[in-house]
């Protein structure tokens, strides 16, 4: 899993039946400070996520090992949304 932050949506009235009902969203991955790296990738939403907020997503095939996502085209979902990111021994993330 990754360290993302969810930085837009994406929206698709014509999309693959397997996608329908799914919500979509813009992730950037980041490091343990917060700073963005890396190109922006939609990711399914699995937990209720919002522009803003920390989350760990999921890749490749473990995208795929969710009720949601099961059988479906899916390469990204996010799976958690983060409340804290402790790393060696220092708070580097707190929600506020």
């Amino acid at each position: 899993m990754l360290i993302a932050r969810v930085v837009g949506s994406a929206v698709s009235t014509i999309k693959a039946e397997q996608l329908r009902g799914l919500k979509l969203l813009i992730v950037r991955e980041t490091t343990t400070d917060d700073e963005l790296v890396g190109a922006p990738l939609v990711a399914i939403d699995g937990v209720g996520a919002g522009e803003g907020e920390l989350v760990l997503v999921a890749r490749g095939s473990a995208a795929r090992q969710t009720p949601e996502t099961a059988d479906r085209p899916v390469d990204a979902i996010i799976m958690a949304i983060l409340d804290s990111l402790e790393v060696d021994g220092a708070v580097s993330f707190r929600k506020s």
